[in-house]
């Protein structure tokens, strides 16, 4: 079955900090925990065959340290992931798994936490999944290439 890996961007620094919000780069506790996030996804010995990372500069940096432990493999990263609905975001998995059978999202609230948490309710395991999504939560789900039948395999709280 296909597996369908989300995660939010890591902690990022305060938008006044930044030239813009695209701009905006992780803190040094959001690479800290981005790496434990990847440590997470490497113990559940899933390699994901593509990844749609928002081109964001802080989900750029987010996949770079996941892709230290998780592996190197293919990125696209096209402009409308940034900052994509839902909607938008389970379309775009459904066109991935017609040529990838496992795939990393890494994308923004509200998002991929929306996603992640319809998916969570559709397994029956809502109440494995931090409340709201936090940055660096990372979930991992099989199910079907429409995004039917949903199974959690694993879900990362970094403030766990």
């Amino acid at each position: 079955m296909p597996v369908l890996i989300l995660v939010r961007h890591a902690k990022a620094v305060d938008r006044m900090d930044a030239e813009d919000d695209f701009a905006r780069g992780l803190t040094p506790r959001g690479r800290e925990d981005a790496g434990r996030a990847g440590e997470a996804l490497k113990a559940v010995g899933i390699v994901p065959a593509l990844a749609l990372v928002s081109p964001a500069q802080r989900t750029k940096q987010t996949w770079s340290i996941l892709s230290a432990a998780v592996g190197e493999i293919p990125v696209d990263s096209p402009m409308a992931l940034y900052h994509a609905s839902q909607d938008f975001l389970e379309r775009a998995a459904i066109e991935a798994f017609a040529s990838s059978q496992a795939i990393v999202m890494v994308g923004h609230n509200p998002g991929i936490g929306a996603l992640a948490h319809d998916l969570a309710w559709k397994a029956g395991a809502n109440a494995a999944l931090p409340d709201g999504y936090p940055t660096s939560a990372a979930t991992v789900f099989e199910l079907s290439a429409s995004l039917g039948e949903p199974r959690l395999i694993t879900a990362f709280n970094p403030k766990a």
